[in-house]
Protein backbone atom coordinates (compact mmCIF):
# COMPACT_ATOMS: atom_id res chain seq x y z
CA UNK A 1 0.00 0.00 0.00
CA UNK A 2 1.42 3.43 -0.94
CA UNK A 3 1.87 6.03 1.82
CA UNK A 4 -1.07 8.32 2.43
CA UNK A 5 -0.43 11.76 1.00
CA UNK A 6 -1.12 14.85 3.05
CA UNK A 7 -4.00 17.10 2.06
CA UNK A 8 -2.66 20.43 0.71
CA UNK A 9 -4.18 22.59 3.45
CA UNK A 10 -3.91 20.21 6.39
CA UNK A 11 -0.29 21.02 7.25
CA UNK A 12 -0.77 24.80 7.47
CA UNK A 13 -3.98 24.30 9.46
CA UNK A 14 -2.14 22.13 11.96
CA UNK A 15 0.63 24.71 12.33
CA UNK A 16 -1.88 27.50 12.92
CA UNK A 17 -3.66 25.37 15.51
CA UNK A 18 -0.39 24.45 17.22
CA UNK A 19 0.66 28.11 17.44
CA UNK A 20 -2.74 29.08 18.80
CA UNK A 21 -2.77 26.33 21.44
CA UNK A 22 0.80 27.10 22.51
CA UNK A 23 0.16 30.82 22.74
CA UNK A 24 -3.07 30.55 24.71
CA UNK A 25 -2.60 27.45 26.86
CA UNK A 26 1.08 26.52 26.84
CA UNK A 27 3.07 23.37 26.04
CA UNK A 28 1.03 20.96 28.17
CA UNK A 29 -2.04 21.47 25.96
CA UNK A 30 -0.23 20.64 22.71
CA UNK A 31 -1.21 17.05 21.86
CA UNK A 32 -2.17 15.21 18.69
CA UNK A 33 -5.72 14.81 19.99
CA UNK A 34 -6.04 18.50 20.72
CA UNK A 35 -4.76 19.43 17.28
CA UNK A 36 -7.13 16.95 15.66
CA UNK A 37 -10.03 18.52 17.55
CA UNK A 38 -8.94 22.04 16.60
CA UNK A 39 -8.59 21.29 12.89
CA UNK A 40 -11.24 18.61 12.35
CA UNK A 41 -8.55 16.16 11.21
CA UNK A 42 -7.64 12.74 12.50
CA UNK A 43 -4.66 12.36 14.82
CA UNK A 44 -2.89 10.59 11.96
CA UNK A 45 -2.75 13.91 10.09
CA UNK A 46 0.12 15.01 12.34
CA UNK A 47 2.12 11.96 11.29
CA UNK A 48 1.12 12.20 7.63
CA UNK A 49 2.16 15.84 7.37
CA UNK A 50 5.07 16.06 9.79
CA UNK A 51 6.09 12.54 10.76
CA UNK A 52 4.89 13.15 14.32
CA UNK A 53 4.79 15.87 16.95
CA UNK A 54 8.55 16.44 16.86
CA UNK A 55 8.36 17.24 13.15
CA UNK A 56 5.39 19.53 13.68
CA UNK A 57 7.13 21.48 16.44
CA UNK A 58 10.27 21.78 14.31
CA UNK A 59 8.16 23.18 11.46
CA UNK A 60 6.61 25.60 13.95
CA UNK A 61 10.08 26.80 14.97
CA UNK A 62 10.96 27.49 11.35
CA UNK A 63 7.63 29.20 10.78
CA UNK A 64 8.24 31.37 13.85
CA UNK A 65 11.46 32.66 12.32
CA UNK A 66 9.69 33.22 9.00
CA UNK A 67 7.12 35.36 10.83
CA UNK A 68 9.92 37.29 12.56
CA UNK A 69 11.51 37.90 9.17
CA UNK A 70 8.15 39.18 7.90
CA UNK A 71 7.95 41.63 10.81
CA UNK A 72 11.48 42.83 10.10
CA UNK A 73 10.71 43.24 6.40
CA UNK A 74 8.11 45.88 7.33
CA UNK A 75 10.81 48.18 8.73
CA UNK A 76 11.28 50.65 5.88
CA UNK A 77 14.67 52.40 5.72
CA UNK A 78 14.41 56.03 6.83
CA UNK A 79 16.87 58.95 6.98
CA UNK A 80 17.56 57.93 10.60
CA UNK A 81 19.23 54.48 10.59
CA UNK A 82 19.50 54.40 14.39
CA UNK A 83 15.71 54.79 14.67
CA UNK A 84 15.38 51.97 12.13
CA UNK A 85 17.65 49.77 14.22
CA UNK A 86 15.67 50.50 17.38
CA UNK A 87 12.50 49.64 15.47
CA UNK A 88 13.90 46.17 14.73
CA UNK A 89 14.31 45.73 18.48
CA UNK A 90 10.74 46.81 19.09
CA UNK A 91 9.44 44.43 16.42
CA UNK A 92 11.38 41.59 18.03
CA UNK A 93 9.83 42.33 21.41
CA UNK A 94 6.27 42.66 20.07
CA UNK A 95 6.47 39.31 18.27
CA UNK A 96 7.79 37.55 21.37
CA UNK A 97 5.18 39.02 23.70
CA UNK A 98 2.40 38.15 21.24
CA UNK A 99 3.36 34.45 21.22
CA UNK A 100 5.62 33.74 24.20
CA UNK A 101 5.34 29.94 24.10
CA UNK A 102 6.25 29.83 20.40
CA UNK A 103 9.17 32.17 21.14
CA UNK A 104 10.28 29.81 23.93
CA UNK A 105 10.25 26.85 21.55
CA UNK A 106 12.19 28.84 18.93
CA UNK A 107 14.99 29.55 21.40
CA UNK A 108 15.10 26.24 23.24
CA UNK A 109 13.64 27.38 26.55
CA UNK A 110 10.28 25.64 26.29
CA UNK A 111 9.23 22.80 28.56
CA UNK A 112 7.70 20.99 25.59
CA UNK A 113 8.17 17.31 26.37
CA UNK A 114 10.05 15.22 23.82
CA UNK A 115 11.39 18.13 21.77
CA UNK A 116 14.81 19.74 21.73
CA UNK A 117 16.45 21.93 19.13
CA UNK A 118 19.14 20.47 16.91
CA UNK A 119 22.19 22.47 15.88
CA UNK A 120 20.57 22.85 12.44
CA UNK A 121 17.45 24.29 14.08
CA UNK A 122 19.53 26.81 16.02
CA UNK A 123 21.40 27.97 12.93
CA UNK A 124 18.30 28.10 10.72
CA UNK A 125 16.89 31.29 12.21
CA UNK A 126 20.07 33.31 11.88
CA UNK A 127 19.02 34.65 8.49
CA UNK A 128 16.60 36.95 10.34
CA UNK A 129 19.61 38.90 11.64
CA UNK A 130 20.70 39.93 8.12
CA UNK A 131 18.55 43.11 7.91
CA UNK A 132 19.83 44.12 11.36
CA UNK A 133 23.40 43.75 10.09
CA UNK A 134 22.56 45.86 7.03
CA UNK A 135 21.01 48.55 9.20
CA UNK A 136 24.04 48.52 11.49
CA UNK A 137 26.23 49.14 8.43
CA UNK A 138 24.06 52.14 7.57
CA UNK A 139 24.53 53.50 11.09
CA UNK A 140 28.31 53.22 10.63
CA UNK A 141 28.27 54.87 7.20
CA UNK A 142 26.17 57.72 8.61
CA UNK A 143 28.80 58.35 11.29
CA UNK A 144 26.41 57.44 14.11
CA UNK A 145 28.30 54.28 15.11
CA UNK A 146 32.02 53.67 15.40
CA UNK A 147 33.37 51.91 12.31
CA UNK A 148 33.98 48.20 12.81
CA UNK A 149 32.43 44.80 12.25
CA UNK A 150 28.69 45.32 11.69
CA UNK A 151 27.95 41.63 12.28
CA UNK A 152 29.57 41.77 15.72
CA UNK A 153 27.65 44.94 16.60
CA UNK A 154 24.38 43.41 15.35
CA UNK A 155 25.02 40.43 17.61
CA UNK A 156 25.41 42.76 20.57
CA UNK A 157 22.11 44.41 19.67
CA UNK A 158 20.45 40.99 19.40
CA UNK A 159 21.76 39.68 22.70
CA UNK A 160 20.81 42.89 24.51
CA UNK A 161 17.24 42.91 23.21
CA UNK A 162 16.84 39.15 23.55
CA UNK A 163 18.00 39.29 27.15
CA UNK A 164 15.53 41.91 28.30
CA UNK A 165 12.68 40.29 26.34
CA UNK A 166 13.43 36.89 27.87
CA UNK A 167 13.37 38.40 31.35
CA UNK A 168 10.08 40.08 30.52
CA UNK A 169 8.50 36.82 29.39
CA UNK A 170 9.72 35.14 32.55
CA UNK A 171 8.00 37.86 34.63
CA UNK A 172 11.29 38.82 36.27
CA UNK A 173 10.94 42.55 35.56
CA UNK A 174 8.71 44.30 38.09
CA UNK A 175 8.11 47.85 39.27
CA UNK A 176 9.87 50.18 39.62
CA UNK A 177 12.08 48.54 36.99
CA UNK A 178 9.37 46.91 34.92
CA UNK A 179 9.66 45.56 31.36
CA UNK A 180 8.80 48.84 29.64
CA UNK A 181 11.25 50.81 31.76
CA UNK A 182 14.07 48.33 31.23
CA UNK A 183 13.44 47.98 27.50
CA UNK A 184 13.32 51.74 26.94
CA UNK A 185 16.61 52.16 28.80
CA UNK A 186 18.35 49.22 27.09
CA UNK A 187 17.70 50.47 23.54
CA UNK A 188 19.55 53.81 23.79
CA UNK A 189 22.28 52.19 25.90
CA UNK A 190 22.95 49.73 23.08
CA UNK A 191 23.15 52.58 20.56
CA UNK A 192 25.52 54.58 22.77
CA UNK A 193 27.63 51.46 23.28
CA UNK A 194 27.99 51.23 19.49
CA UNK A 195 29.29 54.82 19.31
CA UNK A 196 26.24 57.11 19.14
CA UNK A 197 25.88 60.15 21.40
CA UNK A 198 23.39 59.86 24.27
CA UNK A 199 21.35 62.79 22.96
CA UNK A 200 21.04 61.53 19.40
CA UNK A 201 20.47 57.93 20.52
CA UNK A 202 17.67 59.01 22.85
CA UNK A 203 15.97 61.04 20.12
CA UNK A 204 16.19 58.19 17.60
CA UNK A 205 14.86 55.60 20.04
CA UNK A 206 11.93 57.88 20.86
CA UNK A 207 11.25 58.29 17.14
CA UNK A 208 11.21 54.52 16.73
CA UNK A 209 8.48 54.26 19.36
CA UNK A 210 6.17 56.39 17.22
CA UNK A 211 6.94 54.22 14.19
CA UNK A 212 6.14 50.89 15.88
CA UNK A 213 2.76 50.44 14.05
CA UNK A 214 4.80 50.03 10.83
CA UNK A 215 5.73 46.52 11.95
CA UNK A 216 2.19 45.44 12.87
CA UNK A 217 1.02 42.40 10.89
CA UNK A 218 -1.55 42.82 8.17
CA UNK A 219 -3.37 39.88 6.70
CA UNK A 220 -0.91 37.06 7.22
CA UNK A 221 -0.74 34.05 4.99
CA UNK A 222 -1.31 30.74 6.71
CA UNK A 223 1.94 29.05 7.75
CA UNK A 224 3.44 26.91 5.04
CA UNK A 225 4.93 23.47 5.56
CA UNK A 226 7.51 24.53 2.97
CA UNK A 227 9.33 26.41 5.71
CA UNK A 228 10.62 23.11 7.08
CA UNK A 229 14.32 23.01 6.28
CA UNK A 230 13.90 25.75 3.70
CA UNK A 231 16.91 27.94 2.89
CA UNK A 232 16.86 31.58 4.01
CA UNK A 233 14.95 33.99 1.77
CA UNK A 234 17.10 35.33 -1.10
CA UNK A 235 19.52 38.05 -0.09
CA UNK A 236 19.17 37.49 3.66
CA UNK A 237 21.99 35.09 4.47
CA UNK A 238 24.81 36.45 6.58
CA UNK A 239 28.10 36.58 4.76
CA UNK A 240 30.48 36.68 7.71
CA UNK A 241 30.28 35.34 11.26
CA UNK A 242 27.10 33.35 12.08
CA UNK A 243 24.48 34.79 13.68
CA UNK A 244 8.09 35.22 16.13
CA UNK A 245 4.63 34.11 15.28
CA UNK A 246 2.09 36.35 15.86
Amino acid sequence: MSPRRAAPRTGPSLLEAAARVLSTEGPAALTTRRLARETGCSTMAVYTNFGGMTGLVRALVHEGFARLHTRFSRVAPSPDPVADLALYGRAYRVGAVAAPHVYAVMFGSSGLAGFSLTEEDRQHGRYTLAPVVACTERCMRAGRFTSGDPVAVAHRMWTGVHGVVSLELGAYLVAPYDADDCFESVLPALMVGAGDSPERAGASVELSRARLPETAPGTEKAPSTKTRGAPPPPGTALSTSPTTME
